[in-house]
């Protein structure tokens, strides 16, 4: 099978996700559109602060809060029946789940239930939590009446004390809103951008630091990484992401075109397969990954994403 990259024909194809096909080499470089932002009304609420660690409290409520923690920054030690990769979720939800434009726990929880494209209906916390370890974890989905997705639900409810229900947040998600890259994404020019900023922390072949069985810095492709159904194999997801809050601890310092840039190299490498894959690549791209915006079942240097028979 013969899948093509898609290739942004000129600036105005890049703001209108237009593209036309490009096989890509090893002497060539991979790019994509940028994405087209959608206009919506910015929040007027207030910037929100979850509570501090020490208001957690005492009593069985407090207890299971701090269960809900401690499975949160240490998902394999807590919760491993469910995880299939080295993963935890305070990896991709930064301090905790605390932080701000790492898709903060305290900005979730009040927006659901709520309808999901992803899989067609509306979900419930608990039913987004189970996507989470399903891609995320590359691992199985806990029951919604476990002890895990209770713990994980007080932990978040917990941490909105205070935060108005129903109300997009300052801070949810991850910042996508108009951003976009002044030219397509070039996997070139995020190896360069790679190597100078992020393999310091994630290695230079992308597969993280372990330091005593315990994660520290998560592998960005591989085996131990998310899968191509995660929200991070989105090339904008993982992008924002970037902007925002990487290099550790020096969030926002890239330029955007390097977060987009570093993005593409990074979604560019081969990782578990789709959960949902439906026995050909082909069929899962249409089926699921049918946008500009991922790279599963295109051709990158000779190999196409999400081929089962991978070595890369």
């Amino acid at each position: 099978m013969n899948l093509r990259m898609l290739r942004c024909t000129g600036m105005a194809a890049l703001l209108l996700l237009t593209a036309c096909s490009q096989k890509t080499t090893a002497d060539s470089a991979v790019s994509m559109p940028a994405p087209k932002s959608i206009a919506v009304e910015k929040s007027p609420a207030p910037r929100f602060t979850p509570p501090a660690e020490a208001d957690i409290p005492s009593g069985p409520l407090g207890e299971m809060i701090r269960h809900g923690r401690d499975i949160f920054t240490d998902t394999p030690a807590h919760a491993g029946e469910f995880v299939g990769n080295s993963l935890s979720c305070s990896n991709c939800h930064l301090d905790a789940g605390r932080q701000a434009n790492s898709a903060p726990l305290w900005a979730a929880w009040g927006m659901y239930p709520q309808y999901r494209k992803k899989n067609g209906h509306v979900n419930s916390f608990g039913e987004r939590l189970q996507g989470c370890f399903k891609y995320s974890m590359n691992g199985k989905a806990p029951p919604l009446d476990s002890d895990v997705l209770l713990a994980l639900e007080t932990y978040a409810k917990w941490m909105t004390t205070g935060a108005p229900t129903g109300a997009k947040l300052p801070g949810a998600g991850y910042p996508k809103e108009g951003f976009q890259p002044p030219q397509a994404p070039d996997y070139a020019r995020g190896e360069t951008v790679y190597s100078k900023n992020c393999a310091l922390c994630h290695g230079s072949d992308g597969q993280g630091q372990r330091v005593a069985d315990h994660t520290v810095f998560p592998p960005l492709w591989g085996p131990q990484s998310f899968n191509w159904g995660a929200g991070m194999h989105q090339l904008d997801n993982a992008a924002a992401f970037i902007k925002a809050n990487m290099p550790f601890s020096r969030g926002d310092t890239l330029s955007d075109q390097d977060a987009w840039d570093v993005a593409i190299y990074m979604n560019s490498h081969e990782r578990p397969q789709d959960p949902r894959f439906n026995g050909s690549v082909a069929g899962t791209r249409k089926k699921y990954h049918d946008s500009p915006l991922s790279l599963y079942g295109t051709e990158v240097h000779g190999h196409v994403l999400g081929s089962p028979a991978s070595k890369h």
